[in-house]
């Protein structure tokens, strides 16, 4: 331990920072430990303990607080761990059932986060995402969730929601259809105070809620994003005026629906076309505009009898069941199926510019922002990754220095770190696994399946397998 950290050198700092992780994590994993000893302890019928007071007159029980396949506690016997643990009972409780359905009901999941791979917090958050299951369902969430404890806490989420879809999809499918009777639109209405309280703060402002079906939420956010773009392209903007955001021409362009003959003559002013305004077309026929272009890319895989399991992962969305998916392609009167991207092939290229099907490959294959734990996903952010060279490219260095084999795609601040501060250094080892170092000597290895600590020496050894030309991946 550093007695003081102003006389710490960098690398100190690091390794410290390092161990503290290392030591919260399994501090916090102690404290579950510590919970199920205690219901352990307290795991016996108290009604069956001599002199025992009923039930019926405020005497102690078991309680089931965990899902199917979890043994039941105590339920007064939790009192006194919640006053050790400075909580209210009900903390405590919530904490105890997570642990049960870790120990019980995950048990990869739980040898995992005792080894340190992961927050407690992410992987209490999937014991309580799948409850609902029984104790068959939830082993394809336990061994899929497992096996992705090393990458960032959104990937692993999304990959327990998806598996507990697929563990269930008739209860999902009833979530669906319940959802769909509580759709509406809220207006509400400033509490007093609210105008000049800084944490309300609706000065001149009001707010809108609403619940949709899914394809009509996307099909409105569509129509507000494009007449925001037409807003903004047709703007009076004074000389030297600062531009406003794309948020603020949202805005302008919801407010405007509220009056539909001002878009339709908005839209007629610049249309240089004459004649009926798209605008007067998806009036006519809102849902079935052939004209509206989306991509819409689709992850599917066949389960044991070669059929179409009944999850797909839908990119932006997230998962969905097929009849969802299909609900979605439905609303669009033409659809063309693009052929399968194979992920396996590769290719180089003697320009400097990435090729458009080599991103779109990287980008499948590493669904995010791949330096050293980043958490970006580039369907979430609406932004497009810098795809930079993973080895310089050289005007004068050998052919093929562009392709899957030299391509690390980063969010705009890691690329600038990269860049820009000196020490920073990434070799790649295939077309989704980089090892990285950095100024001050910490090492990782970043793969599809997320980013793993190295030594100085493992990272010396993965550097020679380090590609440097395109060799295997050119066309």
């Amino acid at each position: 331990m550093i007695s003081d950290l102003s006389d710490a050198t960098p690398e100190q700092l690091l390794r410290a920072a390092e161990d503290g992780v290392r030591d919260r994590r399994k501090a916090e994993v102690r404290q579950l430990e510590l919970l199920l000893a205690w219901a352990d302890l307290h795991s016996g019928d108290p009604q069956a303990e001599p002199g025992a007071v009923p039930v019926r007159f405020g005497g102690p029980r078991l309680i089931s607080l965990g899902g199917d396949g979890t043994p039941e506690v105590a339920d007064l016997a939790l009192v006194e761990m919640a006053i050790a643990r400075h909580e209210h009972v009900l903390s405590t409780r919530g904490a105890l059932a997570d642990a049960f359905d870790l120990r019980h009901r995950l048990p990869a999941v739980w040898a995992g986060v005792r080894a340190g791979r992961c927050e407690v917090w992410v992987v209490r958050r999937v014991a309580r995402m799948s409850r609902t299951l029984d104790r068959h369902q939830i082993r394809i969430v336990d061994e899929a969730v497992a096996a992705a404890l090393d990458e960032s806490p959104s990937r692993i989420l999304a990959i327990a929601e998806a598996k507990v879809i697929e563990a269930d999809p008739a209860a999902h499918r009833a979530r669906v259809e319940k959802n769909q009777q509580d759709k509406g639109v809220w207006y509400p209405k400033a509490r007093p105070g609210s105008q000049v309280d800084d944490a309300d703060n609706t000065a001149g402002v009001g707010t809108v809620f609403a619940r949709l079906d899914e394809a009509d939420a996307l099909a409105h956010q569509h129509t507000v994003d494009d007449l925001a773009a037409a807003l903004a392209e047709h703007a009076d903007v004074p000389e030297g005026a600062e531009p406003l955001s794309m948020e603020l021409w949202r805005a302008e362009a919801f407010a405007m629906l509220a009056d539909p003959a001002a878009v339709l003559a908005f839209l007629h002013d610049i249309n240089d076309t004459p004649g009926t305004s798209e605008v007067e077309e998806v009036a006519q026929q809102p849902s079935r505009d052939p004209r509206r272009s989306a991509e819409i890319v689709v992850h599917v895989a066949l389960d044991d009898t070669g059929a179409l399991g009944p999850v797909a992962r839908v990119e932006s969305l997230g998962p969905r069941l097929l009849t969802q998916v299909s609900d979605l392609l439905g609303r669009h009167a033409a659809i063309s199926v693009q052929p399968v991207i194979d992920l396996h092939t590769g290719r180089s290229v003697n320009g400097y510019e990435h090729p458009t099907d080599v991103k779109h490959r990287t980008q499948l294959r590493t669904v995010g922002d791949v330096f050293p734990h980043a958490t970006g996903l580039f369907t979430r952010s609406g932004r497009a990754p810098d795809h930079d060279h993973t080895v310089a490219y050289d005007k004068h260095g050998p052919p093929g220095q562009t392709g899957d084999h030299n391509d690390t795609p980063l969010t705009r601040h890691h690329h600038r770190a990269k860049t820009h501060v000196p020490g920073y250094t990434v070799l790649q080892l295939g077309p989704d696994k980089w090892i990285w170092g950095t100024p001050h000597g910490l090492y990782r290895l970043v793969t599809s399946g997320g980013t793993t600590a190295i030594t100085r020496a493992e990272y010396q050894l993965h550097a020679q397998d380090a590609i440097v030309l395109a060799e295997g991946y050119a066309a």
